[in-house]
């Protein structure tokens, strides 16, 4: 029913309102004439972010009394449902006082019973600044924000206001997506991501559905926890609502939708198995479409699995880009390669050669004496005549040369190879050096002579000898290599 307020207020339907930005006034049914029997009407009253509603009753006021105002009454809740927190619940002849909610909505029911009806009541409500807010300031301009969508299925998410540059991700934003279904069909909304940056703060963020428009009254439900439940609609025009303030851009939601129509279904539809017919093409989509998943259960049996299948457009994207990747640091690897200069190794000949030499290891009380040329060595001719001369200069230089060719005992006993007499020593450094005939060395070979010398002091002063023994020479062959020999 509709009927003109007693202030000239424009015509209001039981249970709507009509909203003014200065405020506005609803009243029961024939006020101020008695309300008719059997009526439940509904006011939601919304306010503008961060502001609050003020609802003040008329005094003339009259609803029939009852105790705990069980029978025709006013109830007003602190909230846009009716399981919003209550305020109180209001009858008799006393009208209630001045009533403040603690953030955008207010929900007032009026109830009449079939008996005893009175004049009702008149309402005013106005729009005060949210002390919540107060060191925020007033709030810029909302910039607006509004989707058109619809067709069998489709995704609605927040996403959309920064990617068609509806708001910044900066600004406060209160932004609605119209999800319009085919004819005869209704509207089924499904969470797939879900989350408020500021939890149980309705104040800050929420997520809201309306059933039929996007006015207050057609509000079906409203998300500002840390869940969000799937919604079925009973119209086909479906309304998606999110408010966030500028602290709370973070707030994400991710929304499936579906068209279905109620069983029996059409030909070219899918039974779902709870009253539910969706569009073939739904079926086997990847996405589960309905309330069960009876549209994506044996999908494997009726497709072939194979790798493309599986692939969605991220799980590719990062294949793809990973490829590129190792397929650019494989190039990089061989150019650098042969571009690298090279390392020439020389091989590096021994010093020494073990199979130039045959070493011949001598008893120890012998001393080598080494005739070393540059050429081929000397003939044994010319060595022997060397040695003779050396032999007859030690005859006349010493009395006695060793010991044990003498025969002395003392000599053998007492006497050191290292310890000569002043005398020898003396006599020695008298002796005038023979010139030595170069060597001449016809042949590649090298001659060794291995002299044995013991002398002693005593066996000196016992004895004189003529002869020295003329020990026999070791002769070691060399590598016929000159360069080797020269080593």
């Amino acid at each position: 029913e509709k009927q003109t307020t007693s202030e000239g207020q424009k015509p209001v339907q039981c249970g709507t309102w009509t909203k003014y930005a200065e405020g506005g006034i609803f009243t029961s049914p024939n006020y101020p004439n008695k309300y008719p029997p059997d009526r439940e009407c509904v006011y939601i009253i919304e306010a503008a972010p961060r502001q609050c509603i003020e609802l003040h009753f008329d005094e003339k006021y009259s609803i029939e009394p009852s105790w705990e105002c069980k029978f025709d009454h006013i109830e007003v809740r602190d909230g846009p449902f009716g399981f919003s927190p209550i305020i109180g619940r209001f009858c008799g002849q006393q009208n209630p006082p001045m009533i403040k909610s603690s953030g955008r909505f207010l929900w007032i029911k009026f109830f009449a019973d079939a008996e005893l009806e009175s004049i009702g009541f008149s309402a005013r409500y106005n729009f005060t600044p949210d002390p919540d807010f107060k060191d925020l300031g007033v709030l810029k301009p909302l910039p607006v924000c509004e989707f058109e969508m619809g067709g069998p299925e489709g995704i609605v998410e927040s996403v959309q206001i920064v990617k068609e540059g509806k708001a910044s991700e900066t600004e406060a934003v209160d932004c609605k997506w119209y999800i319009r279904a085919p004819p005869r069909s209704k509207i089924y909304l499904r969470f797939l991501d879900y989350e408020m940056q500021n939890s149980n703060e309705c104040k800050r963020n929420f997520v809201a559905v309306y059933d039929g428009s996007s006015s207050v009254e057609d509000l079906k439900a409203k998300f500002c926890s840390t869940v969000a439940n799937d919604v079925m609609l009973r119209t086909g025009l479906g309304v998606i609502r999110m408010w966030a303030d500028e602290g709370s851009r973070n707030s994400r939601f991710q929304m499936l939708f579906t068209s279905f129509q109620e069983p029996p279904c059409e030909a070219n539809a899918f039974f779902c198995h709870s009253n539910m017919c969706i569009n073939n093409t739904l079926v086997c989509n990847g996405l589960q479409n309905c309330v069960y998943p009876w549209d994506e259960n044996h999908c494997k049996e009726k497709r072939k699995a194979n790798l493309l299948d599986q692939l969605t457009n991220t799980s590719g994207t990062i294949i793809g880009v990973t490829s590129c990747i190792v397929i650019i640091l494989i190039v990089l690897s061989i150019i650098v390669q042969i571009k690298q200069p090279r390392k020439k190794f020389v091989q590096r000949k021994t010093d020494f050669d073990q199979n130039v030499f045959q070493e011949v290891f001598e008893p120890p009380h012998y001393e080598l004496c080494t005739l070393r040329g540059t050429g081929t060595t000397a003939d044994l001719a010319d060595v022997a005549d060397d040695f003779e001369n050396y032999h007859k200069l030690r005859r006349s230089s010493s009395k006695c040369i060793h010991d044990h060719h003498c025969g002395s005992q003392v000599s053998s006993i007492k006497g050191s190879r290292s310890n000569l007499s002043t005398r020898d020593a003396s006599v020695l450094t008298e002796i005038q050096p023979q010139p030595v005939k170069p060597l001449v060395q016809p042949m590649n070979r090298r001659n060794i002579l291995v002299m044995k010398h013991s002398y002693s002091q005593d066996a000196a002063d016992a004895c004189e000898i003529d002869e020295i023994e003329e020990v026999p020479t070791t002769s070691h062959r060399l590598s016929r290599h000159d360069k080797s020999v020269q080593r």
